[in-house]
């Protein structure tokens, strides 16, 4: 008999993983590989490595798919394991040369003129020229919404040290969005000037 596959719900995929059926876990890999690829590519630049990290955290999330218990969203529970071995990658194979605490920084950045001035693909480029430690702490925080005290516990860092990194995170960001319109307004003014 013919059967015609129609999508399966994640809820039908979720069940069909715990009972080991392989076809519902090709499924949901399917679902999570791409956008839990692009959350690895935002934490770690090298895309090979990326793919490892992701194809790790899917595994860990078969293994500890009985402890996903509903609540909530799967897609976050699955995106927390995820940035959780992103984490535990840079803590092992990177110095992430957080700098030194500075106080009184503001907790929220000034991000209105990055979305005006570039579309998602161009601010996640930027995103990935950040310096590690900048790039890690402004993932967390602007991103996936991590307050600075769950950064710091994550990352073994105080909460200044937190603070401090969004904000030159920021500051490194605003000066090169700076420059990208300055060139664009050259290319333009120069490019205009020889008609």
């Amino acid at each position: 008999m013919l059967r015609i596959n129609k999508s399966l719900t994640e809820e039908e995929l979720l069940e069909g993983c715990r009972k080991g059926k392989a076809s519902a876990q090709r499924g949901l890999y399917d679902r999570l590989a791409p956008k839990m690829l692009g959350v690895c590519l935002r934490y770690i630049k090298d895309r090979e490595e990326a793919e490892h990290i992701m194809i790790g955290g899917i595994v860990k999330v078969f293994e500890k798919l009985d402890q996903f218990k509903s609540e909530g969203s799967f897609e976050g529970w699955v995106r927390r394991i995820i940035v959780n071995d992103c984490l535990m990658y840079i803590r092992k194979n990177r110095n992430m040369s957080l700098e030194t605490d500075i106080d009184n920084v503001s907790d929220s950045p000034n991000l209105s003129v990055m979305e005006d001035s570039l579309d998602k693909a161009d601010l996640l480029k930027l995103i990935s020229e950040l310096p590690v430690g900048y790039r890690t702490v402004f993932n967390l925080y602007a991103i996936e919404g991590y307050s600075h005290a769950e950064i710091a516990k994550q990352l073994d860092i105080n909460e200044n040290t937190s603070k401090s990194q969004l904000s030159r995170a920021r500051k490194w960001l605003q000066a090169r969005l700076i420059e990208m319109e300055k060139e664009i307004e050259n290319t333009y003014t120069n490019g205009s000037s020889k008609h």
